[in-house]
């Protein structure tokens, strides 16, 4: 990545074309949601252009890398793939926010255009290559992303996560930015490449280089909710409005983990395919991840167990998923990253096809109780069948895509002889599946006090049955995708 040209600034606009394409777009909502243009107007503004947005950002995939603005961005293959996932991430949510009453009766424009400028700064988190940008990029999520917490006016549970939010968010931007700061201080220099030869080449002090590390861990690992920075997930989750909690677990995660990625390997790193910490010989960076690895997805699945509320469960669950897609960070080898990239793709799939169902119960009953779901399997039994399929996909099980994405986590670890994670890691997967059965339970063992069928928008009988379709087909035949996630990782291998 060191030999890649470097573009100039005004030669770099180009190269950004997708991203300009969505602020043009969510300055277009604001316009429409400032003349109340009416509901499906908007809707069907953002959804073009998101989907003009990635269409663009699909047809220049074949562009040489380069470093654009100087070295401040990176166009290559890694970012390219995240940058997918950001329009991705924003497109089905805004698919599963038509219709949702909530956000309707709060004001559907201003939920749009926050949910695009949140976009925008994933894809520029996704492809900084800089100190400067990649604070600027965070906040660009951050910012919009309060805003989207706490959007439901009248619902106090949505104020007290907004409240949280930032008051989490500021705390860890506050570490991440003194850590940044030290690595600035021991190498005077921003580019995180500049940053990573200079440690090779120096001698630089040990115990500053490892606050400088444990700072920055701080401040990535609450954007992906690693313990102990997940304290407030759950609450935020839960109080946010579904779409957006939905929005929130896989999108800003997605990008936490692009950053996470690109800054640890490059600077801490040794610049091969078998990567370890080199630059940070006097602490055991390996043990340490591992540990938080086993950590995150204990916790998380242990306290999704005693949850009622469905949101709740997710959102611990999440965590849970975070400790398994972490196990590719411990050694940062080259296979351990394309097994968090190849599982984030079907975790997207998944996770975003339950919210959806909790969607679609909620719009019924008002309601995100477990106990609501009592019979749901025989009176909405297309809606509980793609349930059934995207819990049994969270937990690992075979022929679903979240099998193999767990094959493929637990496939590097073994390579690295970490076996112990492998089994704290299975271990974990079956906590899992006594959660995630409770609810295929209740859907069709529990009976509830109405047995007529209910009538489901046909808009998202199809989205549902087109997301299930997509799990399972990843579970069976999944070549396309472990291809592709092995390109992207074009920036780490040359």
């Amino acid at each position: 990545m060191n030999d890649t040209i470097i573009l100039s600034n005004i030669e770099s606009l180009a190269y950004c074309l997708p991203e300009f394409i969505v602020i043009l777009f969510a300055i277009i909502v604001v316009g429409l949601d400032i003349f109340k243009a009416k509901t499906p107007l908007v809707f069907w503004s953002t959804v073009a252009g998101l989907v003009i947005a990635g269409g663009v950002l699909l047809s220049g995939k074949d562009a040489e890398s380069a470093r654009l603005f100087y070295g401040m961005m990176a166009f290559d293959a890694f970012g390219h793939f995240f940058r997918v996932l950001a329009i991705a991430a924003a497109l089905l949510t805004m698919l599963i926010s038509y219709r949702y009453q909530d956000l309707e009766r709060t004001g559907f424009g201003e939920y749009s255009a926050m949910v695009l400028f949140t976009t925008v700064g994933m894809m520029f988190l996704a492809t900084a290559t800089d100190m400067v940008m990649i604070y600027l990029a965070l906040e660009m999520v951050s910012m919009p992303s309060y805003i989207l917490a706490a959007f439901s006016k009248h619902n106090a549970k949505a104020s007290e996560a907004g409240l949280k939010y930032v008051v989490f968010g500021a705390a860890s931007s506050g570490a991440m930015l003194f850590g940044l700061s030290w690595l600035y201080g021991l190498t005077g220099q921003t580019d995180i490449f500049q940053i990573g030869n200079r440690l090779m080449a120096d001698s630089v002090p040990s115990l500053p280089l490892m606050i400088a590390g444990i700072l920055t861990t701080a401040g990535f690992g609450y954007k992906i909710a690693m313990v102990p920075f997940h304290v407030w997930l759950p609450d935020v989750y839960e109080g946010s409005s579904t779409p957006i909690t939905a929005f929130f677990s896989i999108g800003p995660k997605a990008a936490g983990f692009a950053v996470f990625i690109r800054f640890f390997y490059v600077v801490f790193a040794t610049p091969n395919n078998d990567a370890f910490w080199m630059n940070l010989p006097a602490f055991d960076w390996m043990s340490l991840f591992a540990i938080i690895s086993a950590a995150t997805m204990t916790v998380g699945n242990l306290a999704a167990v005693p949850q009622q509320n469905v949101k709740r469960l997710l959102a611990y669950s999440s965590i849970g998923h975070a400790g398994y897609m972490l196990m590719g960070m411990v050694l940062l080898t080259t296979e351990g990253i394309q097994a968090i990239l190849f599982y984030l793709v079907i975790y997207y799939l998944m996770n975003i096809g339950a919210f959806l169902v909790v969607i679609v119960v909620y719009n019924i009953t008002q309601s995100e109780s477990i106990e609501d779901y009592r019979g749901l399997g025989w009176r909405m039994p297309l809606v509980s069948a793609t349930m059934t399929v995207f819990l049994l996909s969270l937990t690992g099980l075979p022929p679903f895509g979240g099998f193999i994405g767990k094959v493929y986590l637990f496939a590097a670890a073994i390579h690295q002889e970490l076996y112990w994670l492998v089994f704290v890691a299975i271990l974990n997967s079956v906590i899992s599946l006594f959660y995630y059965v409770r609810i295929i339970r209740a859907m069709y063992l529990d009976k509830g006090d109405d047995d007529s069928t209910i009538a489901v928008p046909t808009f998202h009988t199809v989205m549902l049955g087109v997301l299930a379709a997509f799990v399972i087909l990843l579970g069976i035949y999944w070549t396309p995708l472990a291809n592709w996630t092995k390109l992207s990782l074009q920036f780490i291998t040359g």
